[in-house]
């Protein structure tokens, strides 16, 4: 038997999203956010969704642009730091020493160290209560080099996600089947 336990904002896995952007002084920022996710294939598109009072939410506006970094699991603590720091009141990049990186496609910074990023232009925003969802068109997406090769993305990358029930960060998982295939041997 079920028990309700209420609207909350769970679901599995949530991810973490490191959204890169320049303020209005060129300055790059960047935030963690996890309420995101592919929404569109084509054209396609991320959505990441951010409240108006964070530092991130007026720079995609201004510019029209923004990033998506994907940190590793060695990159848990910059990634937390992201999320609980304003870019008004620090220069996070300076504080991590982690490196800014100027997008070749959009108006927007990425982290050089994060294996894989997109890069998105502002193509929607909706207003949702609190937040508002800013839907990009991937522009392109940048992978380490290192990475390319007959192994699965996520198992080199090992993202990061996040349980927003426990508030808490893991690991991926163990492989389970072939999407669109394993379904069919009943």
């Amino acid at each position: 038997m079920k028990k309700s336990i209420g609207a909350k904002t769970i679901v599995h896995p949530t991810p973490v999203f490191v959204v890169g952007t320049y303020d209005k002084d060129r300055k790059p920022n960047v935030m963690t956010a996890a309420w995101g996710g592919i929404c569109c294939s084509v054209p396609p598109c991320v959505a990441v969704s951010l409240r108006e009072a964070t530092y991130s939410y007026q720079n995609i506006l201004d510019n029209n642009a923004f990033t998506i970094s994907i940190p590793s699991e060695e990159y848990v603590k910059e990634a937390d730091y992201f999320g609980i720091t304003s870019g008004s009141d620090v220069d996070k990049f300076q504080a991590t020493g982690l490196t800014p990186i100027k997008s070749e496609t959009v108006d927007a910074p990425y982290i050089d160290e994060f294996p894989f990023v997109l890069e998105c232009k502002l193509i929607d925003t909706v207003k949702i209560g609190l937040h508002t969802q800013f839907i990009g068109e991937i522009k392109d997406i940048k992978v380490d080099e290192s990475l390319l090769d007959d192994e699965p993305l996520i198992e080199k990358i090992n993202p990061i996600i996040y349980s927003t029930d426990n508030l808490s960060y893991y690991g991926v998982g163990k492989f389970l089947g072939k999407a669109f295939s394993i379904g069919k041997k009943f």
